[in-house]
């Protein structure tokens, strides 16, 4: 599955989409699956200093794109969103350590083939284990960024 963003893959993201801009979700669109009921997303900084950060949740995406700046609550038009690792709802962009050089940031997508039923708020950790066997497919966007 393809994805595509305002940054192509190994791209420096846009401080637009960081902590040191606006700190919006970027814009996104991915391949059209067939047989899939929805779509979810979980964003990850492989880099962070304490292992893997989560920076966004959002599933029972019903269309194969979002636009930027989706609202930083739990029910959107688009689909529902968990807890990040800033313990928020939505989508928080990159923001390592001054010092940590370039980290960076994995936009997951999947394509399953059911709508995921959860209580609210849920982890990303959660995510993963509801879309257990219902994953028909899936692919990534891989962006990087470096506070400056």
């Amino acid at each position: 599955m393809q994805i595509k963003s305002v940054f192509k893959e190994e791209e420096v993201i846009p401080k637009k989409y960081t902590c040191d801009g606006e700190d919006i979700s970027p814009p996104l669109e991915w391949d059209k699956i067939d047989n899939a009921r929805s779509y979810a997303i979980i964003v990850e900084d492989p880099d962070a200093p304490s292992g893997t950060f989560i920076h966004w949740v959002i599933y029972n995406i019903k269309q194969n794109s979002l636009p930027e700046n989706i609202e930083k609550k739990e029910n959107t038009k688009y689909g529902v969103q968990g807890l990040n690792d800033f313990d928020r709802v939505g989508y928080n962009g990159p923001c390592p350590p001054r010092s940590h050089g370039f980290h960076r940031y994995y936009f997951n997508v999947y394509a399953l083939d059911t709508e995921i039923n959860s209580k609210h708020k849920i982890t990303a950790d959660e995510l993963k284990e509801l879309m257990q066997g219902h994953i028909i497919s899936s692919g990534s966007i891989m962006g990087k960024y470096k506070r400056m």
